[in-house]
């Protein structure tokens, strides 16, 4: 990121009361505050809403809505909790902006002194962690794409191609959309995508809605081991954690990000209620035949819904450009000094041609979606979205006198959400691990 930090001593005897870090960020190319929406709506915006109607056949129609609207709020929170430790840590240590991995770094070495000589462990764990992260959801992505091909090309020419011919496929168009690497040229597809995936979102819902939805022979409520799918599923879906700091270290009124309203609370009041309403009625409609993805479940004899299928592709196609931003942002400040700066140009078309290789041949490995999903969902999502900005928040707090409130009752609430993050990463991974060794056990 192009951004220039104050040089601490600049600063003379401020306190950290009296330190602004916004007026002393040097953004080039900022965002808008509603460039900075379109960003963070297509962060969660992609496969996880078409997903939805699939976690709602785990979760069942009355549980599904309180158990997403639930997620919904964790995230909110735990959002809230990531970027305001680090707007407080970049007050206490007088610089005007922090990644997320530097956010860990200074929350952890200004921390209690046990937690000190873990400062540069925390930041490589964030920055390997949102590598992993980013890059299992250009599997995913790539699994969804492929396999709607597949449907829609297989059933058109009455052919009986493999997944796996279409996920070569697919690999060669985003060759080229992985080579994008500034933010501010990002925006458009973003908003292209958004724009695409809401037209789907229409056209599925009138699939829908066109007939009469009985709900006589819906689950109401999960089986127990249906519930780390759900969680995993809604989780992967709704989180898009490794874009938050990014687009709001790169915005023109960062203030905006946390105010009510504001960037947070706009994008997820809307996400949570999209999501509620794509999942109850399409598991109200297909039921136990649900798939993976809902527009899967379009009748395919129709060129309506063929083209929707080929419209939602499309969009995640676009979506790849942002999701590759973060962890080559980060991979090439790690590996830039290896190379000539003469050679840079050429050392990054390298390094993303062989990263999008890689990562086509994991979903050559495993080429099921809704597995992949849930492991994504509870290994990923759970670590980064929900564990760390609580960690962070806890270990900051700790040393501040009242930082926890009467009857520490912010240490309360962060057990507890801790608990839940738990939950999704250990039942959650055990349960698709599983489901994935039985699918080609």
């Amino acid at each position: 990121m192009e951004l220039q930090k104050t040089d601490t001593e600049s600063n003379g005897g401020l306190s950290d009361e009296e330190y602004e870090p916004f007026r002393h960020r040097r953004v080039k190319k900022p965002n808008s505050t509603n460039g900075t929406i379109i960003h963070m709506l297509k962060g969660s915006l992609g496969t996880g809403i078409l997903a939805m109607p699939s976690a709602f056949r785990n979760g069942g129609l009355v549980f599904g809505v309180i158990g997403t609207t639930l997620v919904g709020l964790i995230y909110a929170h735990c959002v809230y909790l990531l970027v305001s430790t680090s707007q407080k840590s970049c007050k206490r240590t007088r610089v005007p902006v922090l990644g997320f991995s530097e956010t860990a770094q200074s929350v952890f070495r200004h921390g209690p002194a046990p937690t000190q000589r873990f400062a540069n462990a925390a930041k490589a764990y964030i920055d390997y962690s949102l590598l992993i992260v980013s890059f299992f959801s250009v599997c995913v992505y790539l699994l969804f794409i492929a396999t709607t091909l597949r449907d829609v090309i297989n059933n058109e020419l009455g052919i009986d191609w493999d997944t796996r011919i279409y996920i070569l496929l697919t690999a060669v168009p985003l060759i080229f959309v992985t080579q994008v690497r500034d933010l501010r040229y990002l925006v458009p597809f973003s908003a292209l995508a958004n724009t695409l995936i809401l037209v789907t979102f229409g056209i599925t819902l009138y699939y829908i809605f066109r007939e009469p939805i009985d709900l006589s022979n819906r689950e109401l409520f999960p089986e127990i081991t249906a519930l780390p799918s759900f969680f995993g599923t809604v989780v992967y879906a709704v989180e898009g954690i490794g874009v938050v700091l990014p687009v709001e270290n790169k915005m023109k009124h960062p203030q905006h990000f946390l105010a009510c309203p504001g960037v947070v609370s706009i994008v997820l009041s809307f996400i949570t209620v999209l999501y509620n309403v794509t999942g109850f009625f399409g598991y109200a409609r297909y039921g136990p035949g649900t798939r993976a993805s809902v527009t899967l479940n379009l009748p395919s004899e129709e060129k309506l819904a063929v083209s929707t299928q080929l419209l939602a592709a499309l969009a995640i196609l676009f979506t790849l450009g942002i999701y590759y931003y973060v962890p080559m942002d980060i991979l090439w400040r790690k590996v830039k000094h290896y190379f000539p700066v003469e050679r840079h140009n050429i050392a990054q078309i390298g390094i993303r041609f062989g990263i999008l290789v890689a990562m086509t041949g994991l979903a050559l490995g495993v080429p099921e979606l809704e597995p992949f999903i849930g492991l994504v969902g509870s290994i990923c999502s759970a670590t980064l979205g929900l564990l760390t900005p609580i960690v962070l928040d806890t270990v900051f707090r700790w040393s501040t006198p009242g930082a926890f409130g009467v009857f520490r009752w912010r240490m309360v609430k962060n057990v507890i959400l801790m608990a839940f993050g738990l939950f999704i990463l250990i039942v959650g991974t055990y349960f698709s691990i599983k489901d994935i060794v039985e699918i080609y056990g």
